[in-house]
């Protein structure tokens, strides 16, 4: 053990030492924020520096990554404001000084008199004209004229609504407000289209893909592709092989005839879970129907089947709580199914125990009614700008809510810390054989509950690299990383109570499985920066140690056949048949949606053109439901199964489990998966403002596609209204058996 244990520190240390020192060089070498932005001819002002930070908080308030995304990241409806912004600034641009020069459109000129224009486009908006002495940006006049062009166009959009990107009317309507926005828009483009100092790459390494100003893949995006799949492959043979060798050679362990939990005494604050369980049912089920209302908007832009639904839920609200409320209910599921064990792991019954879990509960349901709330007033702009950040919407992708909720729940995580981890070192002071099991699983439960804090490690007029950078320590290495460290500790736990794995074996198996997942996860953690105004290094350690990410995901076919092998060892095993079924479905959508659709876009020269394509929404549900989803789902059964003492209506449950199964399945191939590969062929060929712009995503192919979701949606909603009639009404059983 004392091998794995060096590994696993060893791993850690090395890995965070590495993801500092890119965020580091992130802070460093950042696209610069201008003191101001003036026209070289007359050197008047156009843009200071505050207009620039002002814009960046008006775009949060209106919903920031849920309206269209910026660099990529955020939702598919509205268009990338970079790529879109760009586009239209070299197409006016071509135009302009066609009719200038030749009296005549750009599309009429021949091959020569394009060719001049070309170049002349590609020197005026890649030259990178910022001085570091004064801190200003020039641009010429010709460029100011398409800066306005573009000022009066997007103006508009935020003022009069636009159906097709599913923006409401008034979604905007101060004039300074849409001044400031339409400067971050700039700068965001100014960024992704001018060269870094000394190199011929944009600051954000070229991307987006558009072909007027030669923004293009840049030869280290296409080198650490190549070395990621090398790597991928090797790596994937060396586990195999371990695994094959080494997989036989657990203890051995006589299972036992009869269920050894048969009769187990439950505590008052395990009892105290149960009231959870009906919360995230509803919280489910409300999730679904947003999300249903949300990809309604995709054919119906501003109504739902003719309801002017977008006058009080426009889509920026319903993705944002559609996307908030999966965290709130998975990560709900997993801390409570922590509290349900803690008293089995130190066999008694702490202090204030009970009183925590209701004070958690309490909290829970504030923090998910305020933060929603607060979320509608920013984004209908019932806030100031700074009272937005704090209580209303901050515009990220999965942490939307506002700081003080934010804070609020990570106050909230700290006691689930402290309720747990108590718990947890009581039973590592026992020193018996589950020491290294549980020291593990210590390590998770303290995790989780610090690194929900680099959520917080930015501020109200933090730049977007910055934003990112500990946007991400949260979502991927807090939600991605040592949920799931715990997730696996927490099923070990599970099979060692039942007798059907040994304690040496777990500890073993936990604590190897968290070291080969951190070895790839804590710095594949940059995969989701390669191109937001990020070094050359977050492409490189990012491709490199994203693709080792996918390498245990091989094993997950093994892991499925043993599961199944399980089921058939005793015939008592069978009455934990269900949630042992969604942890096998957990192991599927692990291999395939972490995996398989994982790595479809992971490398850069993949990230390149389908980064904020439908293709990443294949793998967002298919990761985000299948794995993360599924799992919290069968805890909710393996917690109901323990406290239950009646049979179970296999029926519902089979219902529940290929229904949603099937139906995830359906969403992915008969709409995503199709519409991200047109998506994809249209950024490669055309350029990637063309994949997301309306022309396409209202075309006659993709609306035929968006509309064959229906058959998946109605497939796993089904599935959904099973599980949690089942839920509701087995958890109402086990409260009046507390009862009694």
């Amino acid at each position: 053990m004392k091998k794995i244990w060096i590994a696993f520190i060893g791993v850690v240390l090395l890995s965070f030492a590495a993801l500092i020192w890119v965020g580091t060089e992130i802070y460093q070498t950042q696209p610069p924020l201008p003191k101001q932005v003036i026209i070289s001819e007359n050197l008047e002002v156009v843009y200071e520096i505050t207009d620039i930070q002002n814009g960046q908080n008006v775009w949060e308030s209106i919903g920031g990554m849920e309206i269209g995304s910026i660099w990529g990241h955020g939702s598919y409806v509205a268009p990338d404001w970079t790529a879109h912004w760009i586009h239209r600034e070299a197409v006016f641009l071509l135009d302009y000084w066609a009719l200038n020069q030749y009296g005549a459109s750009y599309e009429s000129l021949d091959i020569e008199q394009k060719g001049g224009l070309d170049a002349r486009l590609v020197k005026e908006i890649r030259t990178n004209t910022y001085d570091p002495e004064s801190g200003v940006i020039t641009i010429s006049s010709d460029r100011h004229k398409a800066l306005q062009s573009n000022i009066a166009f997007y103006s508009n959009i935020f003022v009069n609504g636009h159906e097709e990107y599913a923006i409401p009317k008034g979604a905007l309507t101060n004039p300074t407000k849409l001044e400031q926005l339409n400067a971050f828009l700039f700068w965001t483009s100014w960024a992704a289209s001018t060269n870094r100092p000394n190199q011929n790459y944009s600051y954000t390494s070229n991307w987006p893909y558009e072909p007027l100003i030669e923004n293009t893949i840049t030869p280290d995006a296409q080198i650490w592709s190549g070395f990621s799949i090398i790597l991928l492959l090797l790596f994937i043979g060396i586990l195999v092989y371990y695994y094959l060798r080494n997989h036989e050679k657990g203890d051995a362990i006589e299972h036992p005839s009869t269920d050894p939990l048969t009769g187990m005494v439950f505590t008052r604050s395990q009892k105290a879970i149960l009231k959870y369980f009906l919360v995230i049912s509803l919280l489910i089920g409300l999730q679904v129907i947003l999300g249903i209302i949300t990809v309604h908007y995709t054919v119906e832009g501003q109504a739902f089947f003719g309801f002017e639904l977008a006058n009080y839920l426009p889509y920026s609200i319903t993705r944002t709580w559609h996307t908030q409320l999966a965290i709130f209910w998975i990560a709900a599921t997993w801390l409570s199914t922590g509290l349900f064990l803690a008293p089995m792991i130190s066999g008694k019954e702490m202090k204030y125990q009970v009183f925590g879990i209701n004070f958690l509960f309490i909290a829970l349901l504030i923090i998910v009614l305020g933060s929603t709330f607060g979320e509608w007033l920013g984004v209908h702009q019932f806030f100031d700008l700074t009272t937005n950040f704090f209580f209303g919407h901050q515009g990220y992708e999965y942490m939307d809510l506002g700081r003080f909720w934010q804070l609020f729940l990570a106050v909230g995580l700290l006691l689930w810390m402290v309720l747990v981890g108590r718990h947890v070192l009581y039973g590592i002071r026992q020193n018996d054989k589950r020491k290294h099991l549980l020291i593990i699983l210590l390590v998770s439960v303290i995790a989780i509950g610090l690194f929900f804090f680099s959520g917080l490690m930015y501020g109200e007029n933090s730049t977007l690299p910055v934003i990112n950078y500990w946007r991400w320590w949260l979502v991927h290495l807090w939600v991605e990383g040592f949920f799931e460290v715990f997730a696996t500790v927490i099923i070990a736990f599970l099979f060692l109570r039942m007798k059907i794995l040994s304690a040496k074996t777990a500890g073993k198996a936990s604590i190897a499985s968290a070291t080969i997942f951190l070895a790839g996860g804590i710095i594949g953690t940059l995969h989701h920066l390669y191109f937001s105004g990020t070094p050359v290094q977050a492409i490189a350690l990012g491709a490199t140690f994203s693709a080792l990410e996918v390498v245990p995901l091989t094993l997950m076919g093994f892991e499925i056949r043993e599961n199944w092998n399980l089921l058939k060892a005793n015939e008592w095993i069978k009455k934990y048949k269900w949630p042992i079924f969604f942890f096998m479905a957990v192991a599927f959508w692990n291999m395939l949606g972490a995996g398989v659709f994982g790595f479809l876009i992971n490398p850069p020269i993949a990230l390149y053109y389908t980064q904020g394509l439908n293709t990443t929404a294949v793998h967002a549900h298919t990761a985000l439901f299948g794995v993360y989803g599924l799992l919290g789902m069968g805890f909710i059964l393996m917690t109901l199964r323990f406290y239950s003492d009646r049979s179970w209506n296999s029926a519902v449950l089979k219902r529940a489990f290929w229904f949603l199964n099937i139906g995830l399945i359906a969403m992915v191939v008969l709409s995503l998966l199709p519409i991200g590969i047109i998506q994809t062929h249209t950024a490669i060929t055309k350029g990637y403002s063309y994949a997301r712009e309306a022309d396409l995503l209202y075309s006659p192919t993709i609306q035929t596609l968006k509309w064959m979701r229906i058959v998946g949606d109605v497939i796993f909603s089904i599935g959904i209204v099973y599980f949690c009639w089942f839920t509701i009404k087995e958890t109402i059983y086990c409260l009046r058996l507390r009862r009694q």
